[in-house]
Order: C-alpha cells, then sequence, then structure tokens
C-alpha cells in the first residue's frame, strides 16, 4: 500500500514538474516572440515649427532635398510643432503631423533608429518641448528603442560664428559697406533668446554694419535704430532670421502696414530693402543643420 501510495505521489509530482515546466516553456516562447528584436530600421525626422506661407515651402523642400542627398536610402519624414499652423494647413487639406504623431506613426511603421532633427534656429520652448515629446517615445512599450535629436542652428559659439558667416555670404552684393544689414529673428521670453545678442556679436567681429533685432525679444527694432542713427545709416537690407520667409518676414518685416519693419525704418529715414529669403534655403546655412542631423546619426550607432 505504502508502494503503490508511493508511486501515485510520484507521479502526480512528476506531472506537477512537467506541466510547471511545459508552462514555463510556453511562456517564455510567448516572452520571447514578444520581446524579440525587431529588424533594424533607421529613418529621420525632421522637425519644424513650420509655415502656412506656400511661397515659404521652398526652404523646406530646399532641405529636405539635402538631407535626402547626405543620407541616401533612409526614410525623411515631417512634423511642425506649431499647433495653429497644423490645424489652418488641416482646413485647406493639408495634413502635417505634431511630433508626438509622427513618432508614433514611425513606432507603428516598425522603425528601430530615429534621428529627429530640429529645424528650429535656437534652442526655446519649442526645441525643448519637442525634444522632450520624441525622446519619451524610447522608454515606451512599443514605441522606438534607439532615438537622437539633433541640435537647432544654434546650439554653441562654433555654430554661431559659421551661421554668421553663412549668413553674410548671402547678403545680397550690391550692398555697400556703410549701409547696413538688419536680420529679424523671432525672439522669445526663454532663456535662449541670449543667442540673438551672442549672433550680435559674432556679426560684430565680421562685419559692424550688421545687426540682429527681434520681433518678440531682444534686440529690438528699436535698439537697432538707435544704432543705425548714431552712425548716420540711411539705407539697410532687411533679412529673415528664420528658417522660412513665412508670415513673420512678409507681413511683420516686409510688410505695408504702419508697424512693419519697412514701415518703421522708412518713417525713422531709413531705405528698406526687404529680402525674403528664408535661412533654410540657403545651402550653406542648412549645412549646419545637416551637420547635427550627422551627429544625431552617429549617435544611433552607439
Amino acid at each position: 500500500m505504502y508502494k503503490s501510495f508511493h508511486c501515485r505521489t510520484s507521479r502526480l509530482l512528476y506531472l506537477l514538474c512537467a506541466s510547471f515546466l511545459l508552462l514555463t516553456l510556453s511562456c517564455t516562447g510567448v516572452l520571447a516572440s514578444h520581446g524579440q528584436e525587431q529588424p533594424e530600421k533607421t529613418g529621420i525626422l525632421l522637425v519644424a515649427f513650420g509655415t502656412s506661407v506656400p511661397e515659404a515651402q521652398v526652404a523646406f523642400k530646399n532641405i529636405d532635398s539635402m538631407v535626402k542627398k547626405a543620407f541616401p536610402g533612409i526614410p525623411v519624414q515631417w512634423a511642425y510643432t506649431s499647433h495653429i499652423i497644423r490645424h489652418k494647413l488641416a482646413k485647406q487639406g493639408q495634413i502635417l503631423l505634431s511630433p508626438a504623431q509622427a513618432m508614433a506613426k514611425m513606432a507603428d511603421e516598425g522603425f528601430t533608429d530615429v534621428a529627429v532633427q530640429s529645424l528650429h534656429t535656437i534652442p526655446g520652448e519649442e526645441f525643448h518641448a519637442m525634444f522632450g515629446t520624441t525622446r519619451a517615445f524610447q522608454k515606451m512599450p512599443n514605441g522606438i528603442p534607439h532615438i537622437a535629436v539633433g541640435q537647432p542652428l544654434l546650439s554653441s559659439a562654433a555654430d554661431m560664428s559659421a551661421a554668421a558667416d553663412a549668413l553674410l555670404a548671402n547678403v545680397p552684393k550690391e550692398r555697400k559697406p556703410y549701409e547696413a544689414v538688419v536680420f529679424m529673428g523671432h525672439g522669445t521670453p526663454h532663456p535662449a533668446n541670449v543667442y540673438y545678442p551672442g549672433m550680435q556679436y559674432y556679426f560684430s567681429l565680421k562685419d559692424p554694419n550688421v545687426f540682429v533685432g527681434t520681433v518678440e525679444g531682444s534686440p529690438t527694432l528699436d535698439d537697432v535704430i538707435k544704432t543705425l542713427k548714431a552712425r548716420k545709416i540711411k539705407k539697410a537690407y532687411v533679412m529673415p532670421f528664420m528658417s522660412v520667409a513665412g508670415d513673420h518676414a512678409r507681413n511683420d518685416m516686409a510688410g505695408d502696414e504702419p508697424d512693419s519693419w519697412k514701415s518703421v525704418l522708412t518713417k525713422a529715414g531709413i531705405e528698406c530693402v526687404p529680402v525674403l529669403k528664408g535661412t533654410a534655403e540657403m545651402d550653406n546655412v542648412a549645412s549646419i543643420w545637416i551637420d547635427h542631423l550627422k551627429t544625431a546619426m552617429q549617435q544611433l550607432k552607439h
């Protein structure tokens, strides 16, 4: 009887152990099938503030072409950080994704490595919000395992010096040394506004009659006009210090309204020559963004 009981107990323990082993292997197999490494798939996401001005799209088309030439065969997608511009374009039937929507789409499409390149000018509010949003996808279940974010146009002293050289190379050739060049930046209450006076320093080293003003920060247009008057400068070429020659450039800078930069400068006795060309239209400026993207791509490999 004891032997029979012992045998039955042994068989029961065997069956329990076997069942447990099969269950463990089954679960391990399921987990392995879900957790197995995805095939490597690399992509690029270009993120800009955006523009709703059709004529300004030439700037984005130019940098899109440059990126595809620098990274042949790698898919390139776009996102706009501006909700207002995305909403406006959606009403016109043109759907642009936010950074979060674009990253979710790329995750769903199986991208494992994504280099996100900011096309902002400075590392301000828009850049930092985008940075946090896109990097969050690296920690999400079924997200994107490897993400690197390329810096905006200006992120170092070397960037500012290079940008100053590149922008000066795009000043109209007919401009005389005693005439001014005024670059219109957007400006921001964010601490990153410091890059604009920083750029003023680098411009001053290279050309004493080149100035930076901003729409919503400092230096202001009034600051620039005071210096122009003090130097008795009578003519100024005004250029956007923005990736596109969009609404700010066409209205706030070159418009006919009384408060446009052209009108204010003219009223101050300074002839104004607007130049409607975004910085992303300029290959030598766009090359700085491309260099930052190359750095981001290299970070994906580490």
